[in-house]
């Protein structure tokens, strides 16, 4: 069988017959084809925290504030925000000029209600509430003003809200997921509307010409009549549509192909350094984990994994330096923590963990692992570039150092649930935002698991420490940058150097490509905004 390289690189000579079921045809500068690499989930803004969903929904709905590509927080639906007198809060004065598709203007009882929807949606796999962690009540003091009441200062609140969309107030207090995904309830106030959605077929948003926002020259209106995504998660088959012209714009371009691509004449490239962190997940919280066993196939009365030497050892094993050179095609940047190293609130100079499987091997042996063991480490194969080829780089790394590892690869919207539920022993996974500081992150990934207040909702590990708990609240409620960014820095050693809770792999590099007379610009938080993309 060829290898899934070899089928990538085919896809540049291949004839123009590559889906034979195709976004409709663009028109002039009537209809943008776009294929996407994971499908999305939902078109329910608010039933899962997952950024190839919310990439679609934030052209139908549409935030307090909002990020353009230079990733500066602008008025949204609110023109205008500070901090209450008490410190402990924010209020934010809604736009009049806001309106729903529906005609309905946008009021401060809508914002409040979808807020309170984010924490109470039924079956979410995994919420939006780390974006709002601070928040304790939200208050529609009157139609056009806004408060949110935090348990402390929050000043890093508003950085926080795009990601939250607002929807009118009798869909988000009795609007169930179904209706949004039937389109019934996809009533929101961004630039399109909501055509059709089919998420494993095609999705389709017609631009709205009554948008409120069309005229006003802040945000321009829409270049295009019709957005028509197609999923296409086979790198191959993505590719081969868009050189087939089957696809004006394709996301996650496969990194071997990009300098054959760029040298190619009638498509253009447009890359991005991401904030999006590759890490790996253990299972330090449970005394036995299902995907351990020794080297004969027994269950382990013991979990290695919660000892801190065998994280360590683990992650001297990864070679990362390889894994970016070789299976990231050089589009990755290794790293040793969760945010870039040019953001102010990441670490100087704190390098990944060297490759040294010799001091691997000796820290196993301290922990009373000579002998090593077995070990299942579960991936994604459609969400991430590369995702299924990292994890067997990893795993025959770490079978190196005598742990034997066994590689379970599993669709995106399979994954993502189970991966969330804390349900795997070892996982890859990532987070990625557009704040610039790592708040979702800790609150995610890190903190306790606390459905009542949010936290923990990402954090696959089972990783606990009161300490960090402590300090990132105090973080969260630090106005002064430089004392925050101080904090943040003090945090990451704490969990990444000290506990090893999670295991820093790179942060990847964003890639669209797009046939010859499309200009998109390239952004570090992976979005694509349909209003920034215009026929050139």
């Amino acid at each position: 069988m060829p290898t899934r390289r070899a089928l990538v690189r085919g896809a540049l000579s291949l004839p123009p017959m590559a889906l034979a079921t195709a976004a409709p045809r663009a028109n002039g500068a009537g209809i943008l084809r776009i294929g996407t690499a994971t499908p999305a989930t939902t078109f329910d803004p608010h039933f899962h925290a997952h950024a190839p969903s919310h990439a679609l929904h934030r052209h139908v709905f549409e935030g307090l504030l909002v990020r353009r590509s230079d990733l500066r927080l602008r008025p949204g639906l609110a023109r205008a925000w500070a901090p209450l007198p008490s410190g402990e809060g924010w209020e934010f004065h809604m736009d009049p000029a806001a309106r729903f598709h529906d005609g309905t203007p946008v009021t401060a009882a809508d914002a409040a209600a979808s807020i309170r929807r984010v924490a109470t949606v039924p079956a979410s796999p995994s919420r939006w509430t780390p974006f709002i962690a601070e928040v304790e009540r939200a208050e529609a003091v009157d139609p056009l003003t806004l408060r949110l009441h935090t348990r402390g200062p929050a000043p890093l609140l508003p950085g926080s809200l795009p990601a939250i969309l607002i929807v009118p107030e009798r869909i988000a207090l009795h609007a169930t997921t179904a209706a949004f995904n039937a389109g019934s309830a996809a009533i929101g106030s961004g630039p399109f509307r909501l055509r059709s959605f089919a998420p494993r077929d095609l999705i389709e948003l017609d631009a709205d010409p009554g948008w409120w926002q069309r005229d006003r020259g802040v945000i321009p209106a829409p270049a295009f009549a019709r957005a028509a995504f197609r999923p296409v998660p086979a790198d191959p088959v993505r590719l081969a549509a868009l050189l087939a012209g089957d696809l004006d714009l394709i996301e996650a371009l496969p990194t071997a192909d990009l300098a054959r691509l760029q040298a190619r004449r009638g498509f253009a490239v447009a890359r991005a350094p991401s904030m999006r962190f590759v890490y790996l997940a253990l299972d330090q919280g449970r005394d036995e984990s299902p995907g351990l066993a020794d080297l004969q196939g027994r269950a382990l009365a013991r979990n290695p994994l919660k000892d801190v030497r065998v994280r360590r050892a683990l992650s001297l094993a990864i070679n990362r330096g390889a894994i970016v050179a070789q299976v990231m095609d050089g589009q990755a940047t290794p790293t040793g923590q969760m945010l870039p190293d040019d953001l102010p609130s990441a670490v100087p100079n704190l390098p990944p963990d060297r490759f040294d499987p010799l001091a691997a091997r000796r820290l196993l042996e301290e922990a009373g692992w000579a002998e090593g063991f077995r070990l299942r480490l579960a991936t994604s194969n459609d969400r991430l570039p590369n995702d299924e080829k990292v994890a067997q780089a990893v795993a025959q790394m770490w079978g190196r150092i005598g742990v034997r590892t066994e590689v379970d690869a599993l669709p995106a919207a399979v994954y993502a649930g189970r991966f969330t539920a804390g349900a795997f022993t070892a996982a890859l996974g990532s987070w990625g935002t557009a704040q610039g500081e790592p708040n979702t992150y800790f609150t995610a990934l890190l903190a306790t698991r606390d459905a009542a207040r949010g936290q923990g909702s990402w954090n696959a590990s089972h990783y606990a420490n009161p300490r960090l708990d402590a300090l990132v609240e105090r973080a969260l409620a630090t106005p002064g940058d430089a004392m925050r960014h101080a904090l943040w820095q003090e945090a990451t050693r704490i969990a990444l150097v000290e506990d090893a809770a999670l295991l820093p792999l790179y942060h990847q590099v964003n890639i669209w490509a797009m046939r010859a007379g499309l200009a998109v610009e390239p952004r570090r938080d992976e979005n694509m905004d349909i209003t920034e993309l215009r026929a050139s």
